[in-house]
């Protein structure tokens, strides 16, 4: 299998932090990825799940969890259950705007009877890709959900044009589905920190890779802007940050990750646009809880909070990352109505890398 060109193969290595083995949110023990990809004429989409602890657990046992809103332009379904119980019990869904009732309709048919009476949490978030795909194809059907979470496994984790970012842009550029990881110490402990995107707003000019303004330099006339500038100059598009840690953490914990979050977002050149959702979701491994339980939890642990600075910077080194990786790893696609968006080109990264070594 050939891998796709990552932001590291390019010569950028975002932060200090070491990485994870695979540098995908999978280095996470116990956390799984899976896709749906369909890609049919005008039709260009799918969805991804991540889990965070095998399937037959998913609703039945839970992980502390809770997330943030950059700019909330955008749905994350399930999301209220989440920051009361701080909890999530049950998969994870990646999708386009147009599938996020089906894949709910689907989640709702495989869900354990047993669970819907431990509060059944389902979580389902969307960005859009009506540019690349056609919005009124019904391609997202109930079955996928079934079928993404059967396909989530651990290891390598596809990047780019795959799953729910088979559709989505960012900085007028391809992209989609992105990951990293980090390494760190805390409290005298040793834990992963992983995080997984669907990426899909910004503008070009404002793309910035490992603090150089390389938008900037992607001219238009060699790298063509998807026609949608000019049709829709309004439209900010969104994204959506999945963290992962196997650190133990609280529910308010989480919630600290998942703002650190954004600012890894704003290091690739985000705004957080009027018209862009920008979504952050956290959870821990740490703990595991049993949803029907009636007796007390005494045996939960939690990284103090003065040492949470290191998962601080993880966050923030991964998230930015995660993106550049969703923008190296896509393909230039053709979609609904023959509308194209183009990659980002590596070259030009390479020339930018080796020019910022000469001036150093």
């Amino acid at each position: 299998m050939t891998l796709p060109i990552r932001i590291r193969d390019l010569g950028v290595e975002p932060g200090f932090l070491p990485t994870g083995r695979l540098n995908a949110i999978t280095d996470v023990p116990g956390v799984k990825v899976g896709h749906v990809t369909i890609r049919d004429g005008d039709i260009c989409t799918g969805a991804t799940s991540i889990l965070h602890c095998e399937s037959q657990d998913l609703w039945l046992k839970a992980r502390f969890g809770s997330s943030y809103v950059l700019n909330g332009y955008g749905q994350v379904v399930g999301r209220d259950w989440l920051q009361e119980s701080g909890l999530m019990n049950g998969p994870l869904l990646l999708t386009s705007y147009f599938g996020v009732s089906a894949l709910l309709q689907g989640l709702n048919s495989i869900c354990p009877d047993t669970a819907a009476h431990g509060y059944t949490h389902h979580l389902v978030a969307e960005t859009w890709d009506g540019w690349l795909s056609d919005p009124m194809s019904g391609a997202i059907q109930p079955i996928h959900a079934a079928e993404v979470i059967a396909n989530a496994t651990s290891g390598h984790v596809t990047e780019g044009c795959v799953g729910g970012g088979t559709g989505m842009s960012t900085y007028d550029l391809k992209a989609g589905i992105g990951t990293s990881s980090r390494k760190v110490g805390v409290a005298g402990e040793q834990y992963t920190l992983g995080v997984l995107v669907q990426s899909n707003f910004g503008n070009r000019r404002n793309l910035m890779v490992d603090g150089m303004h390389l938008g900037r330099q992607i001219p238009h006339d060699i790298v063509p802007m998807p026609e949608r500038t000019q049709v829709l100059p309004n439209e900010d598009g969104s994204i959506i940050i999945v963290v992962a840690t196997d650190a133990p953490l609280l529910p308010q914990q989480c919630e600290a990750l998942s703002r650190r979050a954004t600012l890894g977002l704003a290091r690739t050149g985000a705004m957080a646009n009027n018209g862009s959702g920008d979504f952050a979701i956290s959870f821990s491994t740490g703990n595991m809880l049993d949803v029907l339980s009636q007796t007390p939890h005494h045996d939960l642990k939690a990284v103090p909070a003065r040492e949470m600075n290191s998962l601080f910077h993880a966050t923030v080194e991964a998230t930015e990352e995660a993106i550049l990786n969703a923008l190296c790893a896509a393909e230039t696609t053709t979609g609904f109505m023959r509308r194209t968006v183009h990659a980002l080109p590596h070259d030009l990264i390479r020339k930018a890398v080796s020019a910022q070594k000469n001036r150093s």
